[in-house]
């Protein structure tokens, strides 16, 4: 059984997680609750009627950047492309994207109104970031946002509104930034083709401990 929350700020083990990685439900989306969260590799994942879900999967879908995969087409794209990468410069406009892009499977989105904001406020406090993919006129056509843990790099969504723009926004973060594990959450084909893997997810915990999680700026 999913342990219940309380005011009380503490988690379960992740270990104590069921086969589907859920571990807790209720509690709140504070940043103390949320940076806790993370830093022991647990993170919400719920829909707008439900109560706060709280996971850690069994087995963590994660990539290594030096083992990130490019094919012959998309480093022939980056070197042709006109699309250009900033980050940090639009983190709400990322996060409310996300929130707005249909994922197959899912009815409506997990990125809530309160989640939207929640993680505004991480970002304000330099825990989270967002990597930006814009076109030739400046607008926004794609990208990611995430959790740092030390060199770890929390990955919770991304959009595009164009071909290959968030992926673009990815290669960037893996090529561009000090981190040793992107943490994927979950498995995609999009990601599994970018060198993405399983590790069990204790393993992953065993990562986390080695880091600290505290503002960095990108």
């Amino acid at each position: 059984m999913p342990y219940l929350l309380d005011s009380q700020l503490v988690f379960p083990h992740p270990s104590l997680a069921d086969e589907d990685g859920l571990l807790a439900i209720g509690g709140d989306l504070s940043t103390e609750r949320l940076l806790l969260a993370y830093e022991n590799g647990i993170f919400p994942w719920y829909s707008e009627d439900d109560p706060i879900l709280w996971f850690a999967p069994k087995m963590r879908f994660v990539l290594q950047p030096e083992e990130l995969l490019l094919r012959k087409s998309m480093r022939q794209f980056m070197r042709n492309t006109k699309l250009t990468i900033k980050h940090d410069t639009a983190f709400a406009e990322v996060i409310k994207q996300c929130a707005l892009t249909p994922r197959a499977g899912q009815d409506g989105t997990w990125i809530t109104a309160d989640m939207e904001q929640a993680y505004i406020r991480l970002f304000e406090l330099g825990y989270a970031h967002s990597i930006e993919t814009y076109d030739e006129t400046g607008q926004l056509v794609g990208g990611l946002y995430g959790i740092q843990v030390g060199r770890v790099f929390c990955g919770e969504s991304m959009f595009s509104k164009v071909s290959n723009a968030s992926k673009l926004a990815f290669v960037h973060l893996c090529l561009s930034f000090d981190f040793s594990l992107i943490d994927c959450q979950i498995h995609t084909t999009h990601l599994a083709s970018l060198g993405a893997k399983f590790i069990p997810g204790s393993t992953y915990y065993e990562i986390l401990q080695q880091q600290n999680i505290t503002p960095h700026a990108l």
